[in-house]
């Protein structure tokens, strides 16, 4: 499909839909890993995960500092009709992810109970998750390739193959998780072995589009490789960052938690970091469907086509904030029973808890995907801002402070304070930004 030329509408909701499948299923892993570990050995397994939950963030993010940072750059270049550059960035993405994966594996490989125990694990549910990480060792370079190849699909013209990779590694995750945590009695190991699985699978599918008509990737040696990787960094941090720092807030939140209000609160923020996985997976989505769109047209010159897509992409936005925020209001409990047999105390505790941080979820998708629409315009420096203040920043402070300030309950504020405050830093940074490019357009 022309991005250049194609219907923006159309093109955009046909990106949307693919990219909202692939980023919920991706999200698959985690949730339905917490429901089934919740429900065959209740809320401290529920807790344990809740533990590893940064082990993802650091992973994905990874993936998505290559992957967003690469395409991105790849799109501007094909936009402008340069074709070897578009596979000099490319290529210099993928040997940035080798060289990330590998690192990732030593690390995790090597220290897992120095990082769990950071991450906030005390036993028994060190051990838990332990056993939880270790047939994911073994996968961990796949979890990194995988956001990598996605990215690059999407902006290659092929995000339906990204989306059935997705779906094929996730409904494997599924099934298996049932298999080995229930049939065969494996537990919380069973479940991360059935998403090592599901990840290889995942990978499988997506190296098919090399040995697909349409594809136009290839490797071209680059000219100044470093200097190449250094701009797919740049470009790429701040969506990098949003992962990363998601890991450090859980750390945080997980500590924090523990010191002021105990096992069962931990438990329910286990609820949390799933639920708000799906949220972030939602403004992912609006930002990968939006991101070639604007990144190619913004090589090309083409500052009306991207107004339109900036439009449609507010609009998706402000839905999908308002439904979850109406959602984990609505049905609090609901949630808690879908990831553990819940006890009378987390029944108590849980619907001022879900209902506290669920307000952040109502300006959260803005402000993710405000970070791809700066990256797609050539404004890292802007995406990194907002990433930064709304993933450790102002919310990391507000994490440690309000308890001390206002009671142990305030921790639970501290998330939708600082996605307010980023919201509107985020919308003034945009319409300047919007006005920017409509002057280009106008002195040109």
């Amino acid at each position: 499909m022309d991005l250049l030329r194609g219907d923006v509408k159309k093109i955009y909701f046909k990106y949307l839909g693919a990219a909202f499948g692939s980023a919920l299923i991706s999200s698959v892993y985690g949730i339905v890993d917490m429901a089934m570990v919740g429900q065959y050995q209740g809320p401290e397994g529920t807790a344990a995960l809740a533990v590893v939950a940064p082990v993802w963030n650091i992973l994905y993010s990874l993936g998505l500092l290559t992957g967003i940072g690469g395409s991105v750059l790849m799109s501007t270049a094909k936009g402008g009709g340069e074709e070897r550059r578009k596979n000099e960035y490319f290529t210099a993405a993928l040997a940035g992810t080798v060289l990330l994966a590998a690192a990732s594996w030593l690390a995790i490989g090597l220290f897992d109970t120095p990082l769990l125990r950071l991450f906030g694990a005390e036993q028994p549910l060190l051990l838990l998750a332990k056993q939880y990480l270790l047939p994911v060792k073994f996968a961990v370079p796949l979890f990194l390739f995988n956001q990598m190849l996605a990215a690059f699909l999407r902006n290659d013209g092929d995000p339906a193959l990204a989306t059935a990779a997705v779906l094929a590694g996730g409904a494997f995750n599924v099934a298996g998780d049932y298999v080995f945590v229930f049939a065969l009695e494996l537990g919380i190991f069973g479940a991360g072995l059935a998403t090592a699985i599901g990840a290889l699978i995942t990978f499988a599918v997506m190296l098919a589009h090399f040995f697909r008509p349409q594809n136009t990737l290839r490797l071209a040696r680059p000219a100044r490789p470093g200097a190449k990787l250094r701009r797919i960094v740049t470009t790429g941090f701040s969506t990098f960052f949003i992962d990363a720092a998601m890991g450090l807030l859980t750390m945080l939140f997980n500590r924090q938690i523990m010191k002021y209000l105990g096992t069962d609160a931990l438990a329910v923020y286990g609820v949390i970091v799933n639920i708000s996985t799906v949220v972030q997976c939602c403004a992912y989505s609006v930002g990968q469907a939006a991101q070639p769109l604007i990144s190619v047209n913004f090589g090309a010159g083409r500052q009306d086509r991207i107004r339109r897509v900036l439009r449609y992409a507010l609009y998706t936005a402000a839905l999908f904030g308002a439904a979850w925020t109406a959602a984990i209001t609505a049905f609090p409990t609901g949630f808690v029973r879908v990831f553990m047999e819940p006890t009378g105390q987390i029944l108590r505790i849980a619907p001022f808890i879900l209902r506290s941080y669920g307000a952040s979820f109502l300006p959260l998708v803005f402000n993710v995907f405000s970070t791809y629409y700066f990256q797609a315009v050539a404004k890292p420096g802007a995406a990194f801002l907002v990433a930064a203040a709304r993933g450790a920043v102002l919310s990391g402070a507000l994490i440690l402070v309000l308890p001390a300030l206002a009671g142990p309950n305030a921790v639970w504020f501290a998330m939708p304070l600082a996605e307010a405050v980023v919201a509107v830093a985020a919308a003034a940074l945009m319409g300047r930004c919007t006005k920017a490019l409509a002057a280009v357009k106008t002195a040109g």
